[in-house]
Formats: C-alpha cells, structure tokens, sequence
C-alpha cells in the first residue's frame, strides 16, 4: 500500500509540475503574441513627420518633437547630460511629459515598456492598474513617494503611450489630469496633435529622440535635477515656455 501511495504522490507531483510548466509556457507566449505586435493604426496621432504638411503650424519646434501649444501653457525641458531628451506641457493643475524613442520597423514596444514599467513600480511597493483609456492601454499608478514632512506617501500618474512608424512616443501625466483622467481632455490632445519627428539615421530601439529649443528660445540654468538631470529656463513666442521640475500630484 505505500508502494502504491507513493506513486500516486509522484503522479499528482508530476501532474502539478506540469501544469505549473504550461502556465508558464502560456504566459510566455501571451508575453510575445502582445510585446511582437506591429504598430497600430494611429488614426487620430500622434504624428508621423512624414503624416502632417506643416508640423509647425500652432505647434512649438523643439526638433525631434513638435509640441501644440495652447493658451496658458508653460512648456519644461528636460535634459540628460549635454541632451534635451524630454518636453514637459504643464497646464493649470496638471502636467504631462513627452518623450519619443527610437524603435524597430515592424515592432510595437509599447506592451513590452508596460510591463517594465508596471513591474518596477510594483517592486517599489506601489500599486499599478492597467485599463484602456481615451489613449489605448494605459497603466495608472500610485507611486511611492516621501513627502515633504519625511513621511511616506504615493504620487498618482498615468503612463501612456502609442508606437508609431519606428518610434515610440511615451506620456506621462501627473497632477489633477492623474488623479481624475476625466480632467485631462486637453493633455491627452496635446499628446495626440504631437508630431514626431524620428530622422532616418541609424538609432538603436529605446534610444531617445534628441530635442533642441525652439530658435528664438534663450537658456538660463538654475541648476541641478534629479537624476543629475540640468535645470534651464528659457522664454519662447508660444505663451510662457520654462524649464523646471514636474508638476506632481501627492495624496
């Protein structure tokens, strides 16, 4: 009898080994049939360069992006090294960063930078929900933070994003547009009307579009940023453009 225990043991082992092992296998295989996909259709934007006749009408220059301008924006660059690589639209109470990436001719990375994103925040012990918005998929997030008084707290945003012909153009939205997606029509437009303008030379998947300041811009620094990101100022002929830190939202 315990001859044939054991082996009704090994049995239910080997069929919860099993089991286990094509799980594994469908998870992997929804992983890849979602992170392979080639870019959907983008029917309203954001833009190719290729896409709009005059990308710089009602739009500011800043190169590898042009961003729309609206009434009482205030338009923050952010730079990594010697490299603009991020534009950030505040309006009123809310904010949303743009930033574009290279990235591969017949593949979407925007499913695979999901997971990243939503793992990493999760390991921080933050809580991410992924839904469908007016965007697409989106993830929305309540990030762990310290609070100004040294206790801890979460910051609400809203991570978008949409692949587009060998780029990947990615949104973040903080502030009230965050903590009530319903407040934040006008930043997802602005998201939406944003040109992107990828060039054609040779740039490796994930590797950031460099922007530049709008012709007539003047940089002034103020110094250093997190993640030894530079700190500029500069004025421009669309409403009041400046460099800074993000607008957040904390509760």
């Amino acid at each position: 009898m315990f001859g044939r225990r054991k082996k009704t043991d090994s049995a239910e082992d080997t069929a919860d080994v099993t089991g286990q092992a094509e799980e594994a296998a469908d998870a992997e295989e929804s992983a890849t049939r979602r992170t392979a996909l080639p870019p959907a259709p983008r029917p309203d934007g954001p833009w190719d360069a290729s896409e709009v006749r005059e990308p710089g009408e009602g739009r500011v220059d800043l190169g590898g992006l042009f961003v729309p301008g609206v009434e009482g924006m205030e338009l923050r660059v952010e730079v990594a090294g010697d490299a603009i690589v991020a534009a950030t639209v505040v309006l009123r109470d809310s904010a949303i960063q743009l930033q574009g990436f290279a990235a591969p001719k017949k593949e979407g990375i925007w499913g695979e930078v999901r997971e990243e994103i939503g793992s990493g925040i999760s390991q921080q012990g933050g809580i991410i929900e992924e839904v469908e918005g007016p965007l697409g998929w989106e993830l929305r997030a309540q990030v762990p933070v310290q609070l100004p008084d040294g206790k801890s707290g979460y910051q609400v945003v809203r991570f978008v994003g949409v692949d587009g012909p060998r780029w990947f153009l990615r949104g973040v939205i903080s502030g009230q547009g965050a903590v009530q997606p319903q407040a934040a029509g006008l930043l997802e437009q602005i998201f939406q009307d944003t040109v992107v303008v990828r060039g054609e030379g040779p740039m490796a998947p994930r590797d950031p579009i460099v922007l530049k300041l709008p012709d007539d811009a003047q940089m002034v620094p103020e110094g250093v940023q997190q993640e030894n990101q530079q700190t500029s100022r500069f004025s421009g002929g669309m409403g009041q453009l400046a460099r800074g830190p993000e607008i957040t939202e904390i509760r």
